[in-house]
């Protein structure tokens, strides 16, 4: 899978950027920090994802002054070519288009293009919060399977309403409507938990693969259900949530299901929260996005879009040199994008643009 071209407009601080012309193989981004590399990076990205890991909402994508951001670019892969188009108002829903065709889901776009962006945000996945991870199952799920874009809001749903009874339930007993509701979480639980599963399945051998190649040690990556996966998922579902049900009463909130899982991150046999260094720590963030990048390419039979944002600052010389190796290898199955400071951390490119105030110029060009 590759980009042929990108075009850009009022995203960030690019006014206007083209980029025409996008050989196969590794393409670096390099410039001092805060001129435009990640923000670049990012409306490649926009063309998958519709939005970015660094902003909550579309505003923040939006040049300042502007009122709406524009990303646009022509992918080939083995289905064909397709342009895809993506318009960000400052505020409201962003337009969509394939084709010329509008689509109104990100899936529609996820049929024609993939693409995995690590950075350095992706440092709180091993050293963040629960919530963190959970994200990133989540992430890991819609990319291998797009269509399965609904189970984490649809649990999310049946998860308020059962939270709102519990809440607002006085007196003595279970809540009226508390068995229905059980129902519908054990549904829509079992759903996400066994997507999230199979994600892991399939991420976490490849994250291990990528890790010892990179820092020559053992990265452990387990799914930490917060339901029984041994045996019938629903009925060991139900089964905790019975014996939870008297403390879910006490303190009104849910206590049993996926929102409550976790994804358990070791290097050298130690938990990586807390035992790793922050070398290690980086590492295992980024293989993680590589674990993904080598799943996404098991599913579907080719390699995805990879855009790594300033890898090579949190690692040692000696791993920066496996990283580099690493990346020129998946560099010939598919583009793999790099933003860096340094251009003597990256080595041979197929192409390097320089980028200077939300401008880029490639080098060599008149």
């Amino acid at each position: 899978m590759r980009l042929a071209w990108v075009e850009l407009r009022d995203l960030r601080n690019h006014r206007h950027t083209v980029l025409e012309d996008l050989p196969d193989g590794l393409l670096v981004f390099v410039g001092p920090n805060g001129e435009g590399k990640t923000n670049l990076l990012e409306g490649i990205f926009v063309l998958y994802a519709v939005g970015t890991p660094r902003a909550a909402t579309a505003e923040p994508l939006v040049r300042r002054g502007c009122e709406r951001a524009y990303a646009r670019g022509e992918v080939a892969s083995a289905q064909g070519r397709a342009l895809i188009e993506v318009e960000i108002p400052r505020r409201g829903a962003a337009r969509m288009r394939v084709n010329r065709s509008p689509v109104r889901r990100r899936r529609d776009l996820r049929r024609h293009v993939r693409a995995v962006l690590a950075s350095p945000a992706d440092l709180g996945i091993v050293v963040g919060d629960p919530a963190r991870r959970r994200g990133f199952l989540d992430e890991a799920v819609v990319a291998l399977q797009p269509a399965a874009d609904t189970l984490s809001s649809a649990y999310d749903r049946v998860l308020r309403q059962r939270n709102r009874l519990l809440k607002e339930h006085e007196g003595g007993g279970a809540p009226v409507g508390l068995e229905a509701w059980n129902e519908q979480l054990v549904v829509a639980g079992t759903a996400l938990t066994r997507a999230r599963a199979a994600a892991v399945a399939e991420v976490g051998p490849a994250a291990s693969e990528a890790f010892e190649r990179i820092t020559g040690s053992a990265l452990q990556v387990r799914y930490a259900s917060n339901v029984p996966t041994d045996g019938d998922l629903e009925e060991g579902f139900r089964a905790r949530l019975a014996e939870r049900r008297d403390d879910e009463i006490a303190r009104r909130t849910t206590l049993v299901g996926p929102h409550r899982d976790d994804l358990d991150l070791g290097v050298r046999e130690l938990r990586a929260r807390g035992f790793a260094s922050h070398g290690e720590s980086w590492g295992a963030a980024l293989c993680l996005r590589l674990g993904l990048a080598a799943a996404i390419e098991r599913a579907i039979g080719e390699a995805p879009l990879v855009l790594v944002d300033d890898p090579y600052s949190g690692l040692d010389p000696e791993r920066r040199v496996r990283l580099g190796e690493d990346l020129r290898a998946r560099a010939d199955r598919a583009q793999v994008v790099v933003t860096v400071a340094d251009e003597g951390h990256v080595g041979e490119a197929s192409a390097v643009w320089e980028i200077r105030a939300g401008e880029a110029r490639r080098r060599g060009a008149a």
